[in-house]
């Protein structure tokens, strides 16, 4: 059975909108370039009443059927740029938690260890525990309260371009079949065409991808590297936890060869009886970097197994897991930033990789970048001018601005870890003294290059043994992956083609099943990917596909030993549904 993907159909015309700018992704960074952009519209429309702007053809194309729904952190939220954008926010933004207790321990197989003092960068007092999900879908009411329409269902499937210039987006057609064929509901997709195109995509966006590709934007930087969080929301006896609590944990069930580690946070909730709300919703969850050697290794499994460690199943003990996802993350910091702007777009956000990995927060960095986005547009508008010259200067205002002030010194921080914990440990107490350590770049490799061939690996997994293969759980503490991802509310459209391409199938079913153990199965937290009995394939196996169970979080186009996985956005409206995650 051979699979269809999802391409562009051929002699479809598309119908056109104009639009000034056009903001594609509606997480943190899209929103609070939207929100920017209309207030300073008021500001220059008050002032110059003579010359008035409009915010009529100012869009934001959201995925997701309603803002938010793709949202996922752990998450907490440095108030920084939120009080610049608006001030005293605190009042009315869903916050859950102010940070009140923090600590960060080290975890062996049996045994937690609380260190002394917790590191500079993870200390949160003054932060907030809150859910993306809720906080971006408020975020989505002031855009839109400002006079600023968001388009929900509508992914961006394509750059449009005039030569080496982006002049707009193409939204994705609705109404396609399995067989990449057009069915009686077919709608074709929109052709914006914009004056600024702002890309706010989230981690590993797909545009982006595509516009990196067609510059070869990251010459002269270090390629993006990543992570992968994969979360848990679990309502808990009262008292286990109190509400802005936040725990880090380091060590099991990693190795020292392993880069990553958990979080925990307490929060309120109001229960799913709906009482009133008690200190009794944990977010928890696991980031493995996607630069480990074992291709067996299953980042799912990781916080399964995590789970059963005495610190935390005695948290969990007698509480019911109610929300699941997973989500990419960009850790490579201020050398593997592409450039920031040029003819007719910026980049902003994940997107981007404006994230901390030192702190592990990167919302209140996505918000920032989108503010100064925000100001490069204006400029754009107001002198009729989207090129390199205008654009460009996006770059400009984040150099010097207190992005870089918190990106600089931790600019070799991942880095730090190549060649493992220990080594990761000692370099970041080097780098705190040197202030980052040296100022010319640091080089670091593409994540999935570190995989390495199963012939060079124990059999039966050696000390990783506890992270390889799928988890098999016991429906309380642990679960499968299927059970999980069922908590993900994920629902697609199921008549329509594969949105995540394999551009050799071949290489599968040959050749990766035998060098790497196809670990797609593996490193996917949502068990899209399957091997299945072929007695016509070469090896018995043959590569197959769930993508209805896709949580968007771009894992497979990151980590795929040969890069020959392409995640395109499926139809508009699917997905997974974070709610208050």
């Amino acid at each position: 059975m051979s699979l269809i993907f999802r391409k562009p159909l051929p002699n479809v015309e598309h119908p056109e909108m104009p639009a000034d700018v056009v903001i594609v992704g509606g997480g943190p960074a899209g929103m609070a370039c939207a929100l920017r952009l209309s207030q300073l519209i008021d500001e220059h429309n008050a002032r110059h009443p003579e010359s008035l702007l409009s915010k009529e053809n100012i869009y934001v194309l959201e995925k997701a059927r309603e803002a938010g729904q793709h949202c996922l952190s752990g998450a907490l939220l440095d108030p920084r740029s939120m009080k610049e954008l608006l001030p005293g926010f605190e009042s009315e933004a869903p916050l859950d938690a102010e940070v009140q207790k923090e600590g960060v321990y080290f975890l062996t197989r049996n045994r937690h260890y609380k260190l002394p003092i917790t590191p500079p960068p993870l200390r949160d007092h003054g932060n907030y525990v809150i859910s993306i999900n809720r906080f971006v879908k408020w975020l989505a009411g002031k855009v839109e309260e400002a006079g600023i329409t968001i388009f929900t269902g509508f992914a961006g499937s394509e750059l449009l371009y005039d030569g080496n210039r982006v002049t707009g987006v193409r939204t994705d057609d609705k109404g396609v079949d399995k067989q990449n064929q057009q069915k009686s509901n077919f709608e074709p997709g929109y052709d914006v065409k914009a004056k600024v195109v702002v890309l706010a995509e989230g981690p590993r966006g797909s545009l982006t991808k595509q516009l990196v590709k067609k510059f070869d934007l990251m010459k002269g930087r270090n390629p993006q590297t990543y992570g992968v969080g994969v979360k848990e929301l679990w309502e808990v006896p009262s008292g286990r936890i109190q509400a802005g609590e936040v725990i880090y944990t380091m060590g099991y069930p990693l190795t020292t060869k392993e880069y990553g580690g958990a979080w925990i946070y307490g929060s309120k909730g109001t229960g799913s009886n709906g009482n009133d709300s008690k200190d009794n919703i944990v977010s928890l969850g696991f980031v493995t970097g996607l630069d480990y050697q074992d291709p067996r290794l299953d980042p799912q499994h990781v916080l399964q197994t995590f789970k059963q460690h005495p610190f935390l199943a005695k948290l969990l003990a007698g509480g019911k897991m109610i929300r699941y996802g997973a989500k990419s993350l960009p850790y490579g910091g201020w050398w593997s930033l592409p450039p920031l702007g040029g003819d007719g777009w910026m980049i902003i956000g994940d997107s981007a990789g404006f994230l901390n990995s030192a702190r592990l927060k990167g919302i209140h960095l996505a918000i920032k970048s989108g503010m100064l986005a925000a100001e490069t547009a204006l400029e754009a508008l107001l002198n009729n001018d989207s090129s390199k010259t205008t654009l460009g200067k996006f770059q400009q205002r984040v150099e010097s601005s207190w992005i870089r002030e918190e990106l600089w010194p931790v600019r070799n921080f991942h880095q730090g870890f190549r060649k493992g914990m220990v080594a990761g440990v000692f370099n970041t107490a080097l780098q705190t003294v040197l202030n980052g350590g040296p100022h010319h770049r640091v080089p670091s490799q593409d994540g999935y290059e570190n995989l390495k061939p199963l012939a060079e690996l124990p059999g039966n997994g050696g000390g990783e043994a506890q992270l390889l293969g799928p988890a098999r759980g016991d429906g309380k503490l642990t679960f499968d992956k299927l059970t999980d991802l069922y908590h993900s509310g994920t629902k697609h459209e199921e008549d329509q083609p594969a949105h995540l391409l394999i551009h050799d199938t071949n290489i599968c079913n040959d050749r990766c099943v035998k060098e790497f153990g196809s670990p797609c199965q593996n490193f996917c937290p949502a068990n899209v990917y399957e091997m299945v009995d072929d007695s016509a394939a070469p090896n018995g196996k043959r590569i197959s596909l769930n993508p209805a169970n896709c949580v968007h979080c771009k894992t497979c186009d990151i980590q795929d030993p040969y890069q020959i996985i392409t995640w395109v956005p499926p139809e508009g409206g699917g997905g997974p549904n974070y709610d208050g995650m």
